[in-house]
């Protein structure tokens, strides 16, 4: 998303946004240095928009209304025990921070110069809803990059994700290191996307706008991966997500890497083959068949911390007889910003980070729910966890193209985790067992537990995306890059050949194309939205989420060009 005055844009609001967040979307080409104030535009006609290059901006009321609330915040008293968690005094210093040094602004302008963010819009199922997805596209400036879709692990949103972005699109060997065309999209309701109505089963309409997402942006053949532990992701919806678009979209989503996944050992009414291999490498403990010493070693200490568990990390069923009720909690939390605190923290608890976050970036993450709301996540979350969807337990026609990464367990919790308490048991899968229903065709066995991955081990997705790149590519020409890596002009592509969908209206919402039928058969132009590089720097460790292009011009602010009116 170019920042700058040669690249130009009309500013204008977006439809309201849940709670304080706004979108800014660009609309026609204005010079950044002579920007009108933002407002409706009555000529533009209403229909579901394709691409449309954004900006977040939060109102400064929202802002002192959080701080009035963070004042008056009643904190529960706590009485010592050792068997449950005490979060009091973490809690205490954090809303002091927030209050008194944490700047939600700064933190915007830097996200909006550093992502390259937009939005477009799909259709649900009847009755026909638009949704509009909020999603980070970063294109490699390699030409041998090929599409990846990166999923956030449930609750985070895309914008989270930020360090994810510059070693998968510009590594520093692009001819011995994959790079990528990185797409980020945010789950429906989470961050800046529109929640899905009650009457769309979430895993498979979110499964489809995903897929129908990476054809609009003209990537017909693409991978996917997780970003976190499937095995510990809520109604483990990670896992199901990224699973549906292995099976049910076997012609566009050549591969997916799935990261701790939840499955078991080979079952004889499954699989013949791959019981009996299973049976035979445990009963000679010997790495054959596919099977490692560390998987035997791995799942027994699985089992046993399994086994010892008494009590189950805290889940929204446990809530009450009510079933899986969100509107309870959502009350609650839409409505209090240290409660949402409280989640985020148990949320970090029992992903068990190698390092204490700052505390700069728990707000940040706390930020990133509560301004748009948390009421559409928790929605989500109870009707991926209510049912088990029809089409989910339907079988592909063939095996799915798979990478494997799984966790041994095998490091101690490190001493300078102080505040946080202890995480999750860790739930081990043998690569090998996903064969029954996958084909395997990269496995990665990496030391200690999968924690707060996407911030602390990176390198773990990005070598298990790699891996299933290379073996994708080695039997698929469909996905070829160009053998020789060089870099090629980054475009953001809308295709025009997309038939609009006049059914709402969605005041402000930005059309790229003529607006009525458009012959599904035409694809001899496409509309073009630059978009700027990510940084080409290579970090390392607790800084690397801070490494940034130069941060260029920004769009003046509402109250910014009132004042200078």
């Amino acid at each position: 998303m170019t920042r700058g005055p040669e690249a130009g844009g009309r500013w204008r609001r977006s439809a309201p946004e849940p709670a304080g967040g706004e979108l800014w979307e660009r609309d026609s080409p204005v010079p950044y240095s002579r920007q009108p104030r933002p407002e409706r535009d009555s000529r533009r006609p209403a229909a579901v928009q394709l691409v449309a290059d954004i900006v977040t901006q939060v109102s400064t009321k929202y802002l002192d209304i959080t701080r009035q609330k963070l004042e008056l915040t009643r904190l529960p008293h706590e009485p010592r025990s050792k068997d449950w968690w005490e979060p009091k005094p973490q809690v205490e210093s954090l809303i002091d921070f927030w209050q008194e040094h944490y700047s939600w602004p700064n933190h915007e302008e830097i996200l909006n110069a550093s992502l390259p963010q937009f939005r477009t819009s799909f259709q649900t199922p009847p009755p026909a809803t638009p949704v509009r997805i909020h999603f980070i596209h970063a294109p490699s400036p390699h030409a041998n990059a090929i599409p990846l879709l990166l999923i956030p692990p449930f609750p985070l949103t895309n914008l989270s994700l930020s360090r994810l972005i510059p070693p998968l699109t510009n590594p520093q060997d692009a001819a011995t290191q994959q790079p990528f065309h990185l797409v980020i999209p945010a789950l429906p309701g989470l961050g800046f996307s529109d929640p899905l109505p009650n009457s769309a089963p979430p895993i498979s309409t979110t499964a489809n706008m995903f897929d129908a997402l990476m054809k609009r942006l003209n990537y017909p053949r693409y991978i996917a991966t997780n970003s976190g532990s499937a095995s510990m992701s809520p109604a483990r919806i990670d896992w199901r997500l990224v699973k549906h678009l292995s099976q049910h979209y076997l012609d566009s989503c050549l591969g997916v890497h799935f990261i701790s996944p939840p499955i078991g050992s080979p079952k004889l009414q499954d699989s013949v083959a791959e019981w009996s291999k299973w049976k035979l490498a445990r009963l000679f403990s010997s790495p054959i068949l596919g099977y490692s010493k560390d998987d035997f070693s791995a799942a027994e200490k699985a089992g046993k911390l399994q086994s010892e568990t008494k009590k189950g990390a805290f889940m929204l069923e446990q809530l009450g007889s009510g079933g899986y009720e969100p509107n309870t909690p959502s009350y609650a939390l839409c409505d209090s910003p240290t409660g949402l605190l409280l989640c985020v923290l148990k949320t970090l608890r029992t992903l068990g980070p190698r390092r204490e976050l700052k505390p700069d970036d728990i707000i940040t993450l706390t930020q990133l729910v509560w301004l748009p709301g948390p009421e559409a996540a928790l929605r989500f979350w109870a009707n991926s966890a209510s049912q088990i969807e029809p089409v989910e337990t339907i079988k592909p026609a063939r095996k799915p193209k798979v990478a494997v990464t799984v966790f041994l367990g095998n490091e101690e919790q490190p001493d300078q985790q102080k505040t946080l308490p202890h995480p999750a048991k860790n739930q081990y899968a043998c690569p090998s067992w996903a064969k029954t229903e996958y084909q395997v065709v990269f496995s990665n066995r990496a030391t200690g537990r999968p924690g707060f991955l996407a911030w602390d081990r990176p390198d773990v997705i990005v070598d298990g995306v790699r891996g299933l790149a290379e073996a994708i590519l080695a039997v698929d020409t469909s996905m070829q890059p160009s053998k020789q890596p060089a870099t090629v002009v980054q475009q953001q592509t809308a295709p025009e050949n997309i038939r609009p969908e006049p059914v709402a209206d969605l005041t402000g919402t930005t059309v790229q194309g003529t607006i009525g039928t458009i012959p599904e058969a035409t694809n001899e132009t496409s509309a073009k939205v630059p978009v700027k590089p990510m940084s080409n720097n290579t970090a390392t460790g607790e800084d690397q989420h801070s490494i940034l292009p130069q941060t260029p011009q920004r769009p003046r602010r509402p109250s910014e060009v009132e004042t200078a009116h």
